[in-house]
């Protein structure tokens, strides 16, 4: 079994995985993201625009799980995560609209400024900041031999 620094580091050498909420219906919801980690603070960031489900379902229950695939398929982290939305972007360079350049500049090289600032705020995006509270995997060098 992987310990926590383990699960930790996995979590912060990657940039995709699977995030998991409730629908109102009880039923997990599913959906694969690019996030941001900041191993300091515990916190996963990612985009998403205000009417998203994971964005309404969030406001409602703010639980969620980040699933980190490893190299291959029995090895993986996944953090039991309490979700926090920002405010949405609604005025350029508002904090939202500069927190998400922040996110996005992980993900993509010279973002014109304003152009950015426009169109986040024509989306309604916001930040999702995933509190890390609890972690759980397997870390195995090769998958187990059938």
């Amino acid at each position: 079994m992987a310990d926590e620094r383990e699960l930790l580091d996995l979590i912060g050498a990657r940039r995709e995985g699977i995030l998991a909420g409730v629908t109102r219906q009880g039923y997990p919801h599913l959906t694969n993201i690019w996030y941001v980690w900041d191993p300091g603070r515990r916190i996963a960031r990612v985009s998403t625009t205000a009417d998203r489900v994971k964005a309404t379902s969030f406001r409602r229950d703010p639980h969620a799980a980040l699933h980190v695939p490893g190299d291959h398929f029995f090895s993986y982290a996944v953090a039991e995560c309490d979700a926090e939305l920002s405010d949405v972007a609604t005025r350029p360079g508002d904090d939202a609209s500069r927190e998400l350049l922040d996110v996005h500049s992980a993900f993509y090289d010279n973002l014109d400024e304003d152009a950015f600032y426009a169109q986040m705020v024509e989306a309604r995006r916001l930040v999702v900041r995933l509190h890390v509270r609890r972690v759980y995997g397997i870390l195995l060098d090769r998958p187990p031999v059938a």
